[in-house]
């Protein structure tokens, strides 16, 4: 299963982004309201909570400065990445998407879809006004 958000402008240079995205802590400032918890793991790993759903730990798993950021759960009970594709428009701003890509059964898949969706276009929305 792929999901993309769709593409914004960050007021970023594209290193800035690449960055920005790859450091755990900042993710704080990019979930949602209805998030339950978030904490930092490790210096690469960081575990959050929405409301009503379980437990999610993500862990930096590769970096192609300055053009992408890879996460990736920790738990293989979901296995999914969540990459982020950063295009350079010029020194001060970049174009960003972000792509969910998980390997679900198809029951899975169509329960997580809506939710997973309304999660990508939140965390863009807010990466988006950083």
């Amino acid at each position: 299963m792929e999901l993309n958000s769709k593409k914004i402008i960050v007021k970023k240079s594209a290193a800035a982004l690449c960055e920005f995205l790859s450091d755990v802590k900042n993710f704080e400032q990019l979930m949602p309201e209805n998030i339950s918890k978030f904490e930092v793991i490790r210096a690469d790993a960081f575990v959050f909570a929405l409301k009503g759903m379980p437990e999610i730990a993500l862990e930096v798993k590769e970096v192609v400065a300055p053009n992408k950021v890879v996460l990736g759960a920790i738990s293989d009970k979901i296995p999914f990445t969540l990459i982020g594709n950063i295009e350079a428009i010029d020194d001060a701003s970049s174009q960003a998407e972000l792509v969910f890509e998980g390997d679900f059964n198809p029951m899975m898949a169509m329960m997580i879809k809506g939710p997973i969706t309304k999660f990508l276009e939140t965390l863009t929305t807010n990466l988006e006004a950083i």
